[in-house]
C-alpha cells in the first residue's frame, strides 16, 4: 500500500557528507507536505542560567515525539539545539500536530519553558518564493539524518516567531510519548583545544553556487582534523554514574509516576549499563562496548539545515583559519555566520532499543553551542 511516507522512504542514503553541499543532492518536498517547527522562547537567557541541558532535551523531545507518533515510518527531521524541525505527509499532519502540541505542554508544565510550535504548508512556503529540499546522509549502517536546503525551513521558523501557523495549545496535563529519549553520557571534553560550534547561512542575494563552494572549502579544511573534528572518541563517549541527565530523563519518561520514583528507576538502569561498559560483560546479547562505539558512529555532529552547522573538536589554528575564511566570504556578501567556543560537547539521545543499531544522538556544544553561535548572526 502506497502512503505519503513513500517519498522519503524512496530517497537514496548518501554516504558522502561533502555531497550535501551540492544542490543536486536534494529533492524538493511534495506540494502537499507540511513542515513542523519549534523553538524555545528565551533560550539565550536559559543558557545563561545554566539550563542548556534542559534546552537541548526539549529540542530533542520534539523529534522523539514525532518518531514515536509516526508508527514506524521514517520522517525527515533536524535538531537545532533549542528546537527542531521536521516534515510529514498530509495524512499524518494532524497526528504530528498533536504530538508537537503535547511537547509544548510538557515543556511548560515540567520546566516552565515556553516552546513555540507551528505547522506550515509547503504551498505557503512556495508562495513565498522558497522551497524545502531534503536529502538523506548515512552516517552508519543503522542511521541516516535528513539534510535541508532551499530556505523554506528558515522561513517557516521566522513565520512561527512572528505568530503565524501556530498550533492551539494541548489540554493541561497532556503528555507526549518520549519513549527512548535520554541523556546518559558524560560531556565530551575537547581533545584538540576547543569545541567549536559553527553556524553558516547563505545571504539572500548570494548565488547557490557561491555558497556551495564556500561550504566545500570549509569541509575540506575540517577534513584535515582527526576524524573530521568528530567530538566523540572513536570508541564512543565516556560515561559516569550517576549520569548528569538522570533528572531530565525522569521528567521525559515518568508518565503518571512521580519524578522521584522514575529517577530511581533511571539510576538503576544506568548503574547496570555503567557496570557493563566498565567490565565489558555481555548480558542477553547486549554488548555494551559495541553499543558505546555505535553511539559515536551514529552521532549527528554536522548537518545542512538551510546552511551548514557543525560541532567540531579542533585546534586554535583551525579556529583562526575558519574565522578568516568565513569573514572573507561574509565581506563578499556570500554568507553570515556565528562561531562559539567552549570546552566540552554534550549529547542528547533517542534510543528506541539498545538491541538495535538505529539509535540517534544529537551533539551540541555544552556551553551554548548552536544557540549562541546563531545569536551572533542575529546581533551582526
Amino acid at each position: 500500500m502506497n502512503t505519503g511516507f513513500d517519498f522519503y522512504d524512496g530517497l537514496a542514503r548518501v554516504d558522502s557528507f561533502e555531497a550535501m553541499a551540492l544542490g543536486e543532492s536534494y529533492t524538493n518536498l511534495p506540494e502537499d507536505w507540511v513542515v513542523g517547527t519549534s523553538d524555545i522562547v528565551g533560550s539565550t537567557k536559559a543558557i545563561a542560567a545554566g539550563k542548556y541541558k534542559t534546552v537541548n532535551m526539549i529540542g530533542a523531545a520534539v523529534i522523539s515525539a514525532q518518531i514515536n507518533a509516526s508508527d514506524g515510518h521514517a520522517l525527515p527531521y533536524v535538531f537545532g539545539g533549542d528546537g527542531a524541525a521536521f516534515a510529514c505527509p498530509p495524512e499524518h499532519a494532524q497526528t504530528a500536530s498533536d504530538a508537537l502540541a503535547a511537547v509544548q505542554c510538557w515543556a511548560r508544565e515540567e520546566f516552565n519553558m515556553a516552546l513555540r510550535v507551528a505547522m506550515t504548508k509547503m504551498a505557503d512556503i512556495r508562495a513565498a518564493g522558497l522551497d524545502v529540499g531534503v536529502a538523506r546522509h548515512r552516517v552508519s549502517d543503522g542511521v541516516d539524518y535528513a539534510m535541508f536546503s532551499g530556505g523554506g525551513i528558515s522561513w517557516a521558523e521566522a513565520q512561527m516567531k512572528a505568530g503565524a501557523h501556530s498550533l492551539p495549545p494541548a489540554p493541561a496535563g497532556t503528555q507526549p510519548d518520549l519513549t527512548g529519549l535520554s541523556c546518559r553520557w558524560s560531556h565530551m571534553k575537547a581533545q584538540s583545544g576547543t569545541i567549536l560550534s559553527v553556524v553558516i547561512q547563505k545571504e539572500n542575494d548570494a548565488s547557490d553556487d557561491a555558497f556551495s563552494h564556500l561550504c566545500a572549502t570549509v569541509l575540506e579544511r575540517i577534513g584535515t582534523l582527526d576524524r573530521g573534528g568528530h567530538p566523540s572518541p572513536a570508541d564512543g563517549p565516556g560515561t559516569g554514574w550517576p549520569p548528569p541527565g538522570a533528572v531530565l530523563e525522569a521528567y521525559a519518561s515518568r508518565g503518571d509516576k512521580s519524578v522521584a520514583k522514575q529517577r530511581r528507576q533511571v539510576l538503576l538502569e544506568t548503574l547496570i549499563a555503567w557496570l557493563l561498559i566498565k567490565t565489558g560483560l555481555k548480558i542477553g546479547g547486549f554488548d555494551a562496548k559495541s553499543y558505546k562505539r555505535e553511539v559515536g558512529e551514529n552521532a549527528d555532529f554536522r548537518k545542512f539545515d538551510d546552511g551548514l552547522k557543525m560541532t567540531i573538536d579542533c585546534d586554535a589554528d583551525t579556529v583562526r583559519d575558519l574565522t578568516a575564511l568565513l569573514e572573507t566570504a561574509q565581506s563578499a556578501g556570500t554568507i553570515k555566520f556565528g562561531l562559539h567556543q567552549q570546552d566540552e560537547a554534550m549529547m542528547t539521545c533517542i534510543v528506541p532499543s539498545i538491541m538495535e543499531n538505529n539509535h540517534v544522538h544529537f551533539i551540541d556544544g555544552a556551553a551554548g553551542g548552536y544557540t549562541q553561535a546563531a545569536t551572533q548572526i542575529k546581533e551582526g
